[in-house]
């Protein structure tokens, strides 16, 4: 009995390598190189205030990326990751940083290949690729100068576009003065406040577009 179990056993194992080594030898791929840009269109929000590290997220990729003018890796496909790391804000208005791990993407057969991917294209990064809102009391102290400069130019615009061409001359002077005298009061209160106030939490909404770069190749199977 033992010997026939035995036998039987080793039909099975036999079966199993002779169903596996072609598909092995003849087994395809097809490269992804690295410098090569992605659209990803994230499936869930993130927010430093809520989310931690550890918590996961995905996107999908908007566009096809093809290989000898096939498509290997279609637009649709689904990129998952996590959050590697969250810096909370700080005083003088530095912001909260959010980095970004992509781990793998699906290929179109179910297979689960590892990435590495990096956000580019975006204004708000820092220097190590995290994602911000300001930088720190310099970045915030140049978005009120742009914010009280504002003010003046709205105050004119409003002149102008509420007087004939009798009075304009009139308001548009005056407007002007009191357009200047309150942004002088915005840009000291402002320049004051962001002293004082943390920065901003870090937020990336459901739907929102990132430009990314792959870091390393793909070697995607084919049929």
């Amino acid at each position: 009995m033992k010997k026939i179990l035995g036998a039987i056993l080793a039909v099975i194992i036999m079966a199993q390598v002779s169903f596996a080594a072609p598909f092995n030898a003849k087994a395809k791929t097809k490269r992804i190189p690295a410098g090569t840009k992605l659209e990803l269109k994230m499936l869930n929000s993130l927010n430093t205030g809520i989310n931690k590290q550890g918590n996961g997220f995905s996107a999908i990729l908007l566009t096809d990326q093809t290989a000898d003018d096939d498509v290997i890796l279609p637009s649709g496909s689904i990129i998952r990751g996590d959050i590697q790391g969250v810096l909370e804000p700080k005083r003088f208005s530095k912001g909260a940083v959010l980095y970004l791990n992509f781990d793998h993407v699906v290929t179109p057969n179910g297979r689960q290949l590892p990435l590495t991917l990096n956000v580019v294209g975006r204004t708000d990064m820092t220097f190590d690729g995290g994602i911000t809102t300001t930088k720190g009391y310099a970045d915030a102290w140049k978005q009120t100068c742009s914010k009280s400069g504002q003010i003046t130019k709205d105050a004119i615009s409003w002149a102008e576009d509420v007087t004939d061409s009798g009075w304009k001359y009139v308001l548009v002077p005056v407007s002007a003065f009191g357009g200047a005298f309150g942004t002088a009061g915005y840009f000291v209160y402002g320049s004051i406040a962001d002293m004082i106030k943390k920065g901003k939490h870090v937020q990336i909404n459901k739907d929102e577009v990132l430009h990314v770069i792959l870091v390393d190749p793909i070697d995607v199977p084919v049929i």
